[in-house]
């Protein structure tokens, strides 16, 4: 939908020429090692300012009743970590690393533990146990270079890694025998990093050797639409090494590797290190870790037991016949270590390898208490006078089991194709390097259709894709179910293909109201779960129009077996698992739906099945009651954990899909904005796929959903009205009445609903949302519209007036989905030039991106925290609905103040950790945040999936013939308990249903 030369005469962001030679890139265009000419770039030596966080200020805490809420919270944060857990927003406890513009593309593939890696090349931000972060890297992980030449005369040796770093420390001791003892002689002046997720490329011109250039290609298993090796914790380091001397030279290249999950895990314990000889010439070492008696400090800094289950890790390399590996499965950081770090480096420098008898040595002992248990890959080559030469490591790590502080247990997905052993890190390893081609191929053929775009700007490219490192990085669970075979690694690529991509085939299926959902299947399939739970549980679900209400002590069936009925009813020819992703690393709550609705583009557009099975537990969450108790921090009063018909804010935290709701600040079930972002997002997947199968499935949700909103409109207006209190997703924003986001979210899901419900045969239903839509979109556009855009609320305070750059966040989904626009055409492009013009250009001259309220006065709404702050997804979401309504230009002006406040070399620093906010001193709130992901939504826009496009151009709202019936919801025919009759529970496990 760009318009054809825009942008494509705009100036590089960072031409590649002012960052590397141009000869030395000329000298890597060969197998990949170039880095493209679309990329994210940072020179080794920049500096890594660390960020600002942002504060409240003193009128905001006023207003947010700050200090009771502040006690409230610290009361809950000390009560959860007196039972050895985090809370889920704890805005007291400060990592001890603080944040700094380090980051880059983060390891591995999706939802098997997360480790990034630093431009600079550290290893940080350690993700393997559910929900926690350790953000510091560990040093001792690194790759290193030796070289030495014909003649003897010249020799270097450094860690590739600019010697200046904060996680050394500021002295080095003469006689220390750990890492500081290593050779830090890289300046990174000459060195530059290039990121394009999931790869990136690290080249070092003529450092440490003058004359060798050397190019690092770091590669992960990220392929849209492949469910199989997207899942695989692996990553490769293609090594490329041209020698542009005159003297044969002997290149040594050196893997080193912790015994560690990242904090102190190291020194816990109980670790031991094992070398192997694999297939294909790969051989390396194998570091198990033992998770039983990890520390993790509670909030007082009290160290407590937390019983993990294990990982393994595999560094290996790939000898072949001009590459020769060898290992040292062992060595420590202290003196008292049999090897020393500085031992193993003289070894290296002298040597250039290690002893092929370490591969026979079998496994260490366990370390101590105290002490650090490292390994070590080499790989040697000779690269001849203006010749080339390529060395592969690999990374993997296999943690089979994901355990939840409440006892659940899954197996993560991978290990339906590798086995529930730890010891798999080895085979990962094995086929990380054998197949890294391939993956490279996969990845080159989704991603250059959009680089070759001569229509859309530099930076938007890379930035696209680097912005889906949270889908790696953001605490991402992916968890198999157990179909048929212990190990798959061994079937062929054809079996594989057929088995994960096999077209689903739809049954055509009508839903009656009366009748309910019937799809003409009947096939199912299960997995099996272990979970332990030392709470009750006061759960129940619709069955059969009755309550059927099942408490009782869920310890009783601790250490069982038991299985959850998936709702995907042909799981056993695709079954692509069950998903999870942070709402941000300090804010955890799995699958946070309120932020989800703006990310979900990127799941829909590359992960299609996994974003269906996420409505698909939403929607089973919406037929469900859960009547524990909770205390609601912000007023201080107490309700039920999940109201039935209400969609839960999040699926939990500490017990994903058995407790959701781990947000307790308000209470969600008055929230205006969780139903109808529900109902959008449903249909926009059903429109966007096709697949009936889905449609039918979820559509008793869909209704219960809509059906629970009509107590929201008190007027009979036909519109929800807003209750006074941050009732959506601003949640210390205050709404009065009607709103306009809220109100605009309702109108759009009336009329998807009715769409929906037209094509699944529910015309009764269809009509019921036509005649409210009809009634509400008047009354909207008679309280709201002022001439140029719609206020923010129907109240009488001093921000009522505002212009909120989200008011038309119901419009975004209508036109996503191919519905008919909400309002005039007129009117959309007035709001939108309205945001720009105030929102966007007051602001910086549009370089921070769009802050969320501004008076009509131009100057900000500082209202509240949230009203003053720039959010980046919302941005991103903004210039989606600016494409979808023809204003391009504004679109991409307007999102690219997000690429040059959180990503340029001018910006604040927020690569690879857009935070939700900044303000617009550049100060942020949360970092690593799901929301950012909307920017996929840009790309959604511009390219409209065929089955939207392709759709009949009538207004499907004139198919719906209105016949004189009342306008309200039928809930004496087919209200929740009605719809839910034919609905599958998640199995008595979850919510002890009968069905």
């Amino acid at each position: 939908m760009v318009s054809g030369n825009i942008f494509h005469c705009r100036k590089n962001s960072w031409p590649p020429e002012e960052y590397i030679n141009k000869a030395t890139l000329q000298l890597f265009d060969f197998d990949s090692a170039a880095p493209p000419e679309q990329a994210w770039r940072r020179r080794l030596n920049s500096h890594a300012n660390l960020l600002k966080e942002f504060s409240v200020t003193f009128m905001e805490a006023i207003k947010m009743a700050s200090v009771r809420l502040g006690i409230r919270i610290w009361s809950y944060v000390r009560e959860e970590a007196s039972h050895g857990r985090k809370a889920p927003i704890d805005p007291f406890t400060r990592e001890s690393c603080k944040p700094s513009a380090t980051q880059g593309v983060p390891l591995g593939g999706m939802g098997s533990g997360s480790i990034s890696r630093g431009f600079r090349g550290e290893f940080r931000q350690w993700q393997i146990i559910p929900g926690l972060c350790e953000a510091s890297p560990v040093m001792a992980n690194q790759f290193s270079i030796f070289v030495s030449r014909d003649g003897g005369n010249k020799s270097f040796a450094s860690v590739l890694a600019p010697g200046q770093h904060e996680g050394l420390g500021s002295h080095k001791k003469a006689d220390d025998q750990g890492i500081s003892s290593w050779g830090w002689n890289l300046n990174g002046q000459h060195s530059t990093y290039h990121a394009l997720f999931p790869r990136a490329w690290t080249v070092y011109d003529g450092e440490p050797d003058p004359e060798l250039k050397v190019s690092c290609r770091q590669i992960s298993p990220f392929i849209p639409h492949n469910y199989r090796e997207s899942s695989l914790p692996a990553a490769v380091f293609v090594y490329t090494l041209v020698n542009t001397g005159k003297e044969r030279a002997k290149v040594s290249l050196l893997f080193t590797w912790a015994n560690s999950i990242g904090g102190n895990s190291h020194l816990t314990g109980g670790h031991v290190n094992e070398p192997f000889i694999a297939e294909d010439g790969v051989s390396g070492v194998l570091l198990h870790h033992k998770q039983g008696k990890q520390l993790v400090k509670n909030y007082q800094g009290v160290k407590t037991g937390k019983g993990n289950p294990p990982v393994t890790f595999a560094i290996a390399a790939c000898e072949t016949q001009n590459v020769s590996v060898s290992v040292l499965p062992k060595f420590g950081l202290s003196e008292k270590s049999s090897t020393t770090a500085k031992g193993m480096w003289c070894k290296m420098v002298q040597d250039g390898q290690f002893d092929r008898e370490n591969f026979s040595s079998g496994a260490s002992m366990p370390s101590s208490p105290g002490e650090t248990l490292c390994a070590a890959v080499s790989a040697s080559t000779w690269v001849e006078p203006h010749g080339k030469c390529t060395v592969a490591f690999s990374l993997a790590w296999s943690s089979p089991k994901v355990k939840f502080s409440k006892g659940s247990t899954f197996h993560r997905r991978y290990t339906k194709f590798y086995g529930t052993s730890e010891r798999a890190a080895k085979d990962l390893a094995h086929d990380a390097l054998t197949q890294y081609k391939r993956w490279e191929e996969d990845i080159e053929k989704w991603q250059n259709p959009i680089l070759q775009d001569e229509s859309l700007p530099e930076w938007y490219k890379f930035t696209l894709f680097n912005e889906l490192y949270f889908l790696v990085a953001g605490g991402t669970i992916w968890i198999d179910s157990p179909l048929p075979s212990s190990n798959m690694r061994n079937k062929s690529r054809d079996q594989v293909k057929e088995l994960e991509n096999t077209e689903v085939k739809v049954t055509e299926a009508k839903v009656s109201r009366r009748q309910g959902a019937d799809a003409g299947r009947t096939t199912d399939s299960t997995y099996d779960v272990e979970y332990t739970t030392d709470s009750a549980s006061d759960v129940d679900c619709m069955v059969d129009g009755v309550d059927e209400k099942h408490r009782g002590d869920l310890s009783q069936e601790s250490d069982a077996s038991v299985t959850l009925a998936m709702m995907d009813q042909q799981y056993d020819r695709d079954d692509v698992g069950r998903f999870l992703y942070l709402e941000g690393v300090e804010y955890i709550m799995w699958c946070t739906y309120d932020v989800h609705f703006y990310a979900s583009f990127a799941l829909l557009e590359l992960f299609p099945r996994i974003e269906l099975n996420i409505q698909r537990d939403f929607a089973k969450a919406v037929l469900c009651e859960d009547g524990r108790k909770v205390k609601f921090l912000a007023e201080g009063n107490c309700g039920i954990r999940k109201v039935r018909g209400a969609v839960p804010h999040d699926l939990g935290t500490h017990d994903p899909w058995r407790e959701m709701n781990a947000y307790n600040i308000h209470d969600t079930s008055k929230w205006k904005d969780l139903n109808p972002k529900f109902v959008l997002q449903v249909y926009r997947d059903f429109a966007a796929t096709g697949d009936m199968s889905f449609g039918v499935d979820v559509w008793p949700a869909v209704r219960a959903a809509m059906e629970y909103m009509e107590q929201f409109d008190r007027d009979g207006d036909g519109l929800i009205e807003n209750d006074g209190f941050p009732d959506q997703t601003y949640d210390t924003w205050t709404v009065h009445g009607v709103s306009a986001y809220c109100g605009c979210l309702w109108l759009a899901a009336l009329q998807a609903a009715a769409a929906m419900a037209l094509q699944l045969g529910d015309r009764d239903f269809a009509e019921t949302c036509k005649r409210k839509f009809l009634k509400a979109k008047p009354a909207f556009e008679q309280k709201l519209w002022n001439g140029s855009y719609f206020n923010y609320d129907s109240g009488s305070s001093s921000n009522s007036k505002s212009i909120q750059a989200d008011q038309l966040a119901g419009q975004w989904y209508t036109a996503s989905s191919g519905l008919p626009p909400l309002f005039d055409e007129s009117k959309i492009k007035s709001a939108l030039r309205k945001v720009y013009d105030f929102n966007v250009m007051k602001v910086k001259g549009g370089k921070m991106g769009a802050v969320n309220g501004m008076h009509p006065n131009g100057k900000v709404d500082e209202t509240c925290m949230q009203s003053r702050e720039i959010w980046t997804g919302v941005t991103y979401g903004v210039a989606s609905t600016m494409i979808l309504a023809g204003m391009e230009e504004e679109a991409f002006a307007t999102a690219e103040g997000i690429f040059q406040a959180g990503w340029s070399e001018d910006g604040y620093g927020y690569w690879f950790q857009t935070p939700e906010a900044w303000t617009m001193d550049g100060h942020y709130r949360s970092l690593i945040y799901m929301r950012p992901l909307s920017i996929w939504g840009m790309q959604y826009a511009l390219t409209l999936p065929k089955a939207i496009l392709d759709a009949p151009k009538i207004n499907i709202m004139d198919r719906i013939h209105l016949s004189p019936l009342n306008g309200g919801f039928p809930h004496n025919e087919t209200g929740v308990r009605k719809i839910a009759n034919k609905a599958k529970c998640f199995g008595n496990s979850v919510f002890h249903c009968a069905c």
